[in-house]
């Protein structure tokens, strides 16, 4: 048999709604019932009076005479209990008789409700005959009552009244404010709008200084004058409309600034009950009190911040509607502004974990302003952490958003995760700049400054310190390893998700563009499994250029790091970003040659012992055809990437010689490079490149004719050959429509159209020779070196 569990009093204390609905029923059932009973009560006390009025008492005699129909037997009971007359005197039997006379008591009919002596009343007053009627009872709070004239009919004279209409409070407050009106109607000043601007501005300037004083006040002292804190957070609730936007947003901004200024370099909890009953000194006193009232004053800023927020999200008006609906936009904006600045200021003090949960949601707020705002102080928040705290924090959040709406947020929101500070250089750095550097004493400075005796102390107490730093650095190296394994882990369940179950999301660029960075820092277990991911998005044909880039970039990240383990061969990420290369150009395509520069770098810098030397000849000239059809930073960055190319692979020299080596013919048109047979052609393109506009593409171009010389006249200047291709794309970037370096003379710019106009040309010419070169299969005598 199953013994039923007894249910904890915590449980009892929950009380279902259907139960405190039937209370509350219960209760109005009673308070009806109570009303009922009361008016019945009264109803009787009224019927009773009207009795009263209307029946007349029968005369003694009357009442002898009813009673002689009474049964014998209580006659003869009457006669025996009786006192026997004979034993009375005369005088008292007289007595008697005048006291029966007079007894209203006996002479009155019990029966009924009449009162006595009715006969006396025909003489009496009305005013008598009301005072001598029943008193309610105090039961309730008596009624004004407006009397009406009587009504008369058989029964004698009816009062009547109505009880009087109560008015609300409103309707009375109206009243009176009308009365007040009509009593002080005195005509208002009319202003002219120069006169309402000239006392408007003057108001405007009252508020300033006040707002001024105040915070130079808690900024001198503010263990004095924290209370003050509180004066200038009441002034967030202006009431006149003709200043209140402008000293809301004055004061957000005010506040904002001293809680940056004043904050401590630590969190504040709060005190236990034994410390507030222990004795401290006045001076540990006046800091409590100082750190109690800057956490409330801050608490209650911050909500005040959040309301405005949520007024404005909601369209609400307050009651007092002091400020327009289209006031709130701007003062909603002041608010994000203001805790954006404390979400990166103060990452350290007490309240952030509420600051993040406001600003994530906001990240993918429909206002564009308000989005990039939260998404920069997000990005600021991850590049100045060091610890891993806060970016802990903010990734839960986000993690927590993107999950919620079912991935239905602006890219923009995952894109932060690329400013995460999570990379083991950068932790080496971190550690070190933690661990305070000790400067300890040489053996010489020891033997001159110091005895034998002090030597000795010294020795014991270097090693000891040698041993704190020690403890303290790997400590709070393995306390950033764990916070930063913890926050990956939830990136790449978020990145995996979205993998998994939203392929065709917005969000899939920045997925992969995410997992190209932490590539090398997932777990070897999921390589396999994740390159299998990235290779089927790309033959599902579904991505963009750009998206099928960034997952050819996150499969060499994966192979270039802890994936060097693994046998896999990654030809088919060499053929697919081979095959579209040609899908560049100096239109919509041309940012994403960085992504392309950076493939580069990783597929035959990083990997040169795994790539083969038909496949580096393919690429080689498949680039440098692409050179001649983008913009200038991008022909610079390929070009840069051609000379890494020259190098680092032995024989790129053979496509500066016009001789053919071996059999086949060059087939610019096949998409795979290791069958191409490009070492069959030229790099005509570099004569072309030669004459191009850009003088740095001019540059490059007539070092790599020169064989990419280190040394000597053909060798790049220091400031080009150190920088790699990625830096050299951005730095000559065309985005501000402004030419770097400056364009040049008038004459110069008739040469730069003129060998612009013959380039085409000359393209179809070196094409044409090309074509002959390849049907002929034999070498000409010149060479184009």
């Amino acid at each position: 048999m199953k013994i039923p569990r007894v249910p904890s009093f915590r449980k009892l204390l929950r009380t279902s709604q259907i139960k405190l609905d039937n209370k509350l029923k219960n209760k109005q059932y009673k308070q009806k019932s109570a009303a009922k009973k009361y008016r019945k009560e009264q109803k009787k006390l009224r019927e009773a009076v009207r009795d009263a009025i209307s029946r007349k008492p029968f005369p003694l005699e009357d009442c002898k005479k009813k009673q002689v129909g009474k049964s014998r037997k209580w006659e003869e009971k009457e006669e025996e209990d009786a006192l026997p007359l004979d034993m009375m005197d005369e005088d008292d039997l007289k007595l008697m008789e005048d006291l029966a006379q007079r007894a209203s008591f006996l002479t009155r009919d019990l029966s009924s409700n009449e009162p006595v002596h009715v006969k006396k009343r025909k003489h009496e007053s009305v005013i008598e005959k009301y005072e001598k009627m029943p008193r309610r009872l105090q039961t309730e709070p008596e009624k004004e009552l407006i009397h009406l004239l009587p009504i008369k009919d058989k029964s004698g004279i009816i009062p009547q009244a109505v009880e009087k209409p109560v008015l609300n409070d409103e309707e009375e407050d109206t009243e009176d404010m009308e009365e007040a009106e009509d009593l002080n109607e005195e005509p208002l000043p009319v202003l002219t709008p120069e006169e309402m601007a000239a006392q408007r501005r003057q108001k405007l300037q009252e508020r300033k200084m006040h707002i001024a004083a105040l915070a130079s006040a808690i900024l001198s002292e503010p263990d004095s004058n924290i209370k003050k804190l509180k004066e200038l957070r009441a002034m967030l609730m202006e009431q006149d409309p003709n200043v209140a936007v402008i000293v809301r947003k004055l004061v957000m901004v005010s506040l904002m600034e001293i809680f940056k200024d004043i904050a401590p370099s630590y969190k504040i909890r709060p005190l236990t009950e034994a410390e507030k009953a222990t004795k401290v000194k006045k001076e540990t006193q006046k800091l409590r009190e100082f750190e109690e009232g800057l956490v409330s004053q801050y608490k209650f800023y911050l909500e005040n911040l959040e309301q405005t927020i949520k007024d404005w999200k909601q369209r609400k008006l307050k009651k007092s509607n002091v400020i327009s609906l289209k006031a709130y936009k701007g003062l909603a904006e002041v608010a994000v502004k203001c805790l954006c600045e404390l979400l990166v200021a103060l990452p350290h003090f007490n309240f952030h974990n509420n600051i993040i949960v406001l600003i994530v949601p906001l990240m993918n707020d429909p206002s564009k302003m308000i989005s990039e705002l939260c998404v920069e102080a997000v990005k600021k928040l991850f590049k100045q952490d060091k610890l891993g705290y806060a970016s802990l924090g903010v990734v839960k959040v986000i993690s927590g958003l993107v999950r919620g709406r079912n991935y239905d947020v602006r890219p923009e929101v995952l894109k932060v995760f690329l400013h995460l500070r999570i990379k083991e250089v950068e932790l080496q750095k971190d550690s070190e700049d933690i661990a305070p550097k000790k400067k300890f004493m040489t053996y010489k400075e020891k033997r001159k400054n110091l005895s034998r005796m002090q030597r000795k102390w010294r020795k014991a107490e270097e090693k000891l310190e040698r041993e704190l730093l020690e403890a303290e650095a790997s400590e709070s190296k393995e306390k950033k390893l764990k916070l930063h394994t913890e926050t990956l882990n939830i990136v790449f369940v978020t990145y995996f998700r979205i993998l998994k179950k939203a392929q065709k999301s917005p969000l899939l660029p920045a997925v992969l563009e995410g997992l190209a960075k932490f590539a090398h820092l997932i777990n070897v277990e999921f390589f396999d499994d994740l390159l299998i991911v990235l290779h089927s998005l790309i033959a599902s044909g579904d991505l963009s250029y750009r998206e099928s880039l960034h997952c050819v970039l996150s499969a060499f990240h994966i192979l270039s790091g802890q994936g060097d383990v693994l046998n896999i061969d990654p030809m088919k990420f060499y053929t697919h970003l081979y095959k579209t290369l040609f899908s560049l150009h100096a239109g919509g395509t041309n940012e994403d040659i960085g992504i392309v520069l950076q493939c580069l770098d990783v597929m035959f810098a990083k990997r040169r012992k795994q790539v083969s030397q038909q496949r580096a000849l393919a690429f080689l000239k498949r680039l440098s055809i692409l050179a001649l059809h983008v913009l200038p930073n991008s022909s610079v960055g390929i070009l840069a990437t051609n000379r890494i190319f020259m190098q680092t692979f032995p024989r790129m020299d053979l496509l500066l010689d016009n001789e053919s080596q071996g059999s086949g013919v060059y087939l610019p048109e096949l998409d795979e490079p290791e069958h191409c047979n490009a070492q069959n052609t030229a790099l005509w393109e570099l004569h072309l490149l030669q004459r191009h506009y850009h003088p740095t593409v001019q540059k490059f171009a007539s070092h790599l004719i020169a064989g990419a010389p280190t040394e000597g006249s053909g060798a790049l200047p220091l400031d080009l050959s150190q920088r790699s291709a990625t830096e050299l794309f951005e730095t000559y970037c065309m985005k501000g429509m402004t030419f770097n370096p400056p364009v040049a003379s008038v004459t110069s710019r008739r040469k730069v159209l003129f060998s612009c106009l013959c380039c085409g040309f000359l393209l179809s010419i070196l094409f044409y020779m090309e074509g002959k070169k390849s049907c002929a299969n034999s070498p000409t005598s010149h060479s184009i070196s």
